[in-house]
C-alpha cells in the first residue's frame, strides 16, 4: 500500500457519529458480509464513544436487529416518508432505547 488509510480520518477529524449506509442495512438479514460489516461499525463507535446512525431502515426487523447490534440512531421509511421544506415537522431524533417505527408512515 501508499501507507493512506481512510480510517485515518477517525483520529484526523472531529466528528460525532458514524453512518451506515442503507446497502448493508437492505442486507442485514440476508447477507453474513452486511451483518458482518454492521457489527465492525457499531463496534468501532461504541469503542470510540462514537454515535451510529443506520440509513434506509425500511422493515421492523431492520429495526431490530440494528438495535441488538448497538446501533444508537436510525433513519428510513420505517419512521416517516421525506417531505417538502414547507410540509416538514421538526424530526426528533431520539436514543436507541426510546425510538418507535411510524406504523403510518
Amino acid at each position: 500500500g501508499t501507507g493512506y488509510s481512510s480510517l485515518s480520518y477517525l483520529r484526523s477529524f472531529p466528528f460525532d457519529r458514524i453512518k451506515i449506509d442503507k446497502s448493508f442495512v437492505r442486507d442485514i438479514g440476508v447477507s453474513r458480509e452486511a451483518l458482518a460489516i454492521v457489527r465492525a461499525i457499531t463496534g468501532l463507535g461504541t469503542s470510540l464513544l462514537i454515535k451510529t446512525t443506520a440509513e434506509g431502515i425500511e422493515t421492523c426487523e431492520q429495526y431490530r436487529r440494528l438495535r441488538e447490534e448497538g446501533c444508537t440512531h436510525f433513519q428510513g421509511y420505517l419512521f416517516g416518508r421525506p417531505a417538502r421544506n414547507d410540509q416538514r415537522v421538526e424530526t426528533v431524533v431520539l436514543p436507541a432505547d426510546q425510538a418507535q417505527p411510524d406504523r403510518e408512515a
